[in-house]
């Protein structure tokens, strides 16, 4: 009998590129935060050999290039077991949509590989596949609000923050990551040579998006830090931000720090129709998102809203533009296990 599982998409509140690293990589950090919008993971174990992906969408891979697939295969080598895989595929997140959908297939076929077989992995296994598979995969390990940084696999959870409203936002347009940080390194590159030629200048002051890579990377650390320790704290931007005493606007206190996403610089100069929406979703003072950004490198754009009711006319803006938009909410760590799966 199948597995089924819901596959939630992740949101990044904030994103920091830093230098490239000796493997290629850039460094990163960022929060990430899990979000009820999901596609749905189907998961057949039987006799035979092979692995089998099944999609209605043609955009989705159904060889080795596809991130269920090489999960499945890492995760039968690794129980050293033999039979037939068959990965059935809802999509109703976008591909290239900087909401981590691809990554989030691949973990949700890891866990209902581990119900199939009867073989649940140990944590340090886990990690090893999801990490081989790609970046953002770990963070669905783990669910909930999560902190990242390196390439973006090393993952610690946070505090649990209650639910919060959100907008999707989904453009019929794919962003290439790849793209977007070849992108970025050519502004980065260009910006320090700008910045070279006026050092004499001593009036300059260092932001989260004009200074040094490496000294960017530990401005976001320390704003999420700060936010994590309570009480007041003046963060980068210079917008107060309040820690010890949260309730329901903790997740709008943390990205209240001046936590912000590098991409945006390069992708919205592209898709300027992107920074629009974003613009849109804020919408008229009161009754906007009381933060707006990009998610990932793209396309997808959200809201946090501090009501269902102005998140749904935030949604009903944004689709007047002619782009789909999705009302959902945040989930916690408990949330997004309790729900995962849907049977077997």
């Amino acid at each position: 009998m199948p597995t089924t599982l819901r596959s939630y998409a992740k949101i990044n509140l904030g994103l920091t590129i830093g230098p490239i690293r000796d493997d290629g990589f850039h460094e990163l950090r960022t929060v990430y935060q899990t979000i009820a919008l999901h596609d749905m993971v189907k998961v057949e174990l039987g006799r035979g050999t092979g692995i089998e992906i099944r999609c209605k969408n043609p955009k989705v891979p159904a060889d080795e290039s596809n991130t269920c697939y090489r999960t499945a295969d890492r995760f039968m080598k690794a129980i050293g077991q033999r039979g037939k895989v068959a990965i059935t595929i809802e999509k109703i997140l976008p591909l290239q949509g900087g909401l981590g959908a691809a990554s989030s297939n691949a973990v949700a076929t890891l866990f209902a590989l581990e119900r199939e077989s009867g073989r649940a992995l140990d944590p340090e296994d886990q990690l090893r596949i999801c990490e081989e598979v790609g970046s953002d995969l770990p963070l669905f390990l783990v669910g909930g609000t999560v902190y990242g940084e390196g390439r973006g696999e090393q993952v610690i959870p946070l505090e649990e923050l209650p639910p919060a409203d959100c907008v999707i936002v989904t453009p019929e347009i794919g962003v290439s990551t790849p793209k977007a940080f070849a992108d970025w390194d050519a502004l980065a590159e260009r910006e320090s040579s700008e910045e070279a030629g006026s050092r004499s200048s001593s009036s300059r002051t260092a932001t989260l998006t004009n200074a040094p890579q490496s000294a960017r990377i530990s401005l976001f650390s320390r704003s999420v830090y700060s936010w994590l320790s309570g009480g007041y704290k003046t963060p980068v931007s210079g917008v107060p931000a309040y820690g010890g005493d949260r309730a329901e606007t903790q997740l709008l206190d943390l990205v209240r720090t001046g936590i912000e996403n590098d991409f945006e610089r390069v992708v919205f100069p592209q898709h300027p129709e992107l920074r629009d929406v974003k613009r849109v979703l804020y919408g008229q003072a009161g009754d906007g998102a009381r933060y707006a950004s990009l998610s990932g490198s793209g396309s997808a754009v959200y809201g946090l809203f501090d009501s269902r009711e102005k998140a749904e006319a935030g949604a009903e803006r944004v689709q007047a533009m002619g782009h789909a938009a999705h009302v959902t909410s945040t989930l916690t760590r408990k949330q997004y296990w309790e729900t995962m799966v849907i049977g077997r």
